[in-house]
C-alpha cells in the first residue's frame, strides 16, 4: 500500500515543500521539486507499514518521518479522518514537531523506521574482497546504459572496472565513512564509488552485500549517483563527499 493509498494527499507537493523547510538540506538534484524528499516520504511510509509502526486511532493517525528540525525535534506525518467518505480513510494533514502535537493533546508518538540490527552492517569489512555480477553489469541492457559511454565501448571495460574497484577499496581503507550504506529488498547493502573516467571522480555507485559465509563481498548492480543518494538517505543524510545530490 503506497502513502497516496493510504491517505488523500491534498496539495502533497505544498506540504512536501512545508517539511523541506522544516527540515533544511538539498532536497533536490536539479531546481526545486523535492524529488528525493518525496522518494524519501513515500519509501519511509512503506518501511513503517511493514513494521506496523503507524499509530491508527479512532481521529488521527500518525508516523514518524525520521527527520528532524534545525532544533532536532523530531517531525511527524499527521493526518485526520477524511471528510470524504467515498476517498482513503484518512487525509494528509501536515507534518508536526512533538511540540506541535502535544498542543492537540497527542503524546503518544511511534519510533522511526528501523533499517538495521547490528551497527556493524553499516561498515565496510577491508578484510573481503569484492566480486562484481558482470554478467548482469555488462548485460543488463538498463544497468549497461548507465555506464558512461567510452567505457561501455572500450574493449577493457573489464579491466577498467576491477581497477576502479581495486581504487575504492583503496578509498575505504584510508576513510570507512566511504563505504554508504543503502536498504534494498529488506536488506543493508554498501554503496562504493566506481572511478571509471576519472580516477577521482565516482560515475557509479556499485551496490556490494556480504556472501552468505560471510567471506566476500558480491557486487551486484551499478546505480547512478542520483538513484545511490536516493537509496542512501533513506537510512541517514550522506556527509560523503563523494555521494552528494
Amino acid at each position: 500500500m503506497r502513502i497516496f493509498d493510504f491517505a488523500f494527499c491534498h496539495e502533497y507537493k505544498k506540504k512536501i515543500q512545508s517539511l523541506a523547510r522544516m527540515s533544511p538540506e538539498k532536497w533536490s538534484f536539479e531546481g526545486n521539486d523535492n524529488a528525493i524528499l518525496q522518494n524519501y516520504i513515500e519509501y519511509t511510509f512503506l518501511k513503517l507499514l511493514s513494521e506496523d509502526n503507524i499509530i491508527q486511532t479512532e481521529t488521527y493517525a500518525l508516523f514518524n518521518t525520521g527527520l528532524y528540525t534545525v532544533y532536532y525535534e523530531p517531525i511527524f506525518a499527521y493526518f485526520i479522518r477524511n471528510a470524504d467518505s467515498h476517498r482513503q480513510r484518512w487525509y494528509l494533514d501536515g507534518f508536526y514537531t512533538a511540540y506541535q502535537l502535544g498542543m492537540l493533546g497527542i503524546v503518544e508518538l511511534p519510533r522511526r523506521a528501523n533499517y538495521f540490527q547490528s551497527p556493524a552492517d553499516l561498515v565496510f569489512d577491508t578484510n573481503c574482497d569484492i566480486v562484481p555480477q558482470y554478467q548482469h553489469i555488462f548485460g543488463d541492457p538498463e544497468n549497461y546504459c548507465r555506464i558512461p559511454e567510452t567505457v561501455r565501448d572500450s574493449p577493457n571495460k573489464t579491466l577498467l572496472f576491477d581497477g576502479a574497484i581495486k581504487r575504492a577499496k583503496h578509498m575505504i581503507d584510508a576513510n570507512y565513512r566511504t563505504a554508504v550504506p543503502q536498504y534494498y529488498r529488506g536488506h543493508i547493502q554498501l554503496l562504493i564509488p566506481l572511478c571509471l573516467v576519472n580516477e577521482s571522480v565516482p560515475d557509479l555507485a556499485l551496490a556490494v552485500s556480504k556472501n552468505e559465509a560471510g567471506n566476500q563481498y558480491l557486487g551486484h548492480t551499478c546505480l547512478t549517483l542520483d538513484m545511490a543518494y536516493k537509496n542512501a538517505r533513506l537510512i541517514a543524510r550522506s556527509d560523503n563527499s563523494w555521494l552528494q545530490p
